[in-house]
């Protein structure tokens, strides 16, 4: 088994939902904050987010710079002295709420460049990765710590950056069948290939201490490894294959603790929601005496 891991189901509830909640999740991100977002934290201080506001506080709290933003700042990612914030724009447009990603100076909090991308992270350097998928786009783009574009992919999804200066990509293309896979990101723009996806959205995957990504497909929970070996973990709940658009997942990781959570929306109106939770224990191979 990939990495000598293994999961134990330690708790499984089943729960109906209100009606309304897909509807609350579309407009969570319009929502008013009380205090200040903390979206990253830089060893010495924070970067925190407030209503429009992107900020840097020091350790002892105090504001170093402040930007206003047009949208609403909600992630933040940050690669030697280079801040990259994306937004959620406060208009429904063609691309729904996607705001620009923009790229600041750490220290000064200048403003350098504004960029395109629904997801990001960071790579070395002060260089970050982007991407967007959706009319056309299925995308990743390398830009340098001034925004300039050096390199192009053909996929997106979720980004798993590896000590190696690689980046694996459990993909989501949102078409069915799914072509998606989890693939890897080489310097010089090529693709590995690996395992194929069965859902065209996956939720985020989590990482487990030795790279692994654990990923919930179509109710499976799978396991991939830096050389892109899978294996099934558990076999949570049966989704069928022309119907995973009704099912949406949550994967949270607290030390050896996984909870997997899986929404499904009815087929008949009026429209409800059931969601199922699990609550696993990850054990490695030092564990178990393999």
């Amino acid at each position: 088994m990939t990495g000598g891991w293994r999961v134990e189901v330690l708790d499984h509830q089943l729960l109906d939902g209100p009606m309304w909640d897909e509807a609350r999740e579309a407009v969570r991100p319009l929502a008013q904050s009380a205090q200040p977002v903390v979206l990253a934290d830089i060893g010495d201080g924070r970067i925190v987010a407030d209503g429009q506001d992107l900020a840097r506080l020091g350790a002892d709290g105090r504001e170093e710079w402040r930007h206003h933003c047009a949208g609403k700042p909600h992630e933040a990612h940050v690669s030697a002295d280079r801040l990259l914030a994306l937004t959620y724009s406060l208009d429904y447009h063609a691309w729904g709420f996607l705001g620009p990603a923009l790229l600041f100076d750490l220290d000064s909090g200048r403003l350098i460049t504004e960029l395109r991308g629904e997801r990001g992270v960071a790579v070395d350097g002060g260089r970050f990765l982007l991407g967007l998928e959706g009319y056309d786009n299925f995308d990743t783009w390398l830009h340098d710590r001034d925004g300039t574009l050096l390199t192009t992919w053909r996929s997106y999804g979720h980004y798993v950056p590896d000590p190696d200066g690689t980046v694996r990509v459990v993909e989501c293309e949102r078409k069915l069948p799914t072509a998606s896979r989890v693939v890897r990101l080489l310097p010089d723009g090529d693709i590995e290939h690996g395992p194929r996806l069965s859902d065209s959205t996956v939720p985020s995957p989590v990482v487990l201490p030795d790279g692994t990504i654990v990923l919930l497909d179509a109710g499976v929970l799978r396991a991939v490894d830096h050389q892109l070996q899978d294996t099934v973990l558990a076999e949570l709940f049966p989704v069928p294959p022309r119907e995973t658009w009704r099912f949406s997942g949550e994967l949270s990781l607290t030390g050896d603790r996984l909870t997997v959570t899986l929404r499904e929306r009815s087929t008949e109106v009026p429209i409800s929601y059931g969601t199922r939770t699990w609550t696993l224990s990850v054990v490695g191979r030092h564990h178990v005496g393999e």
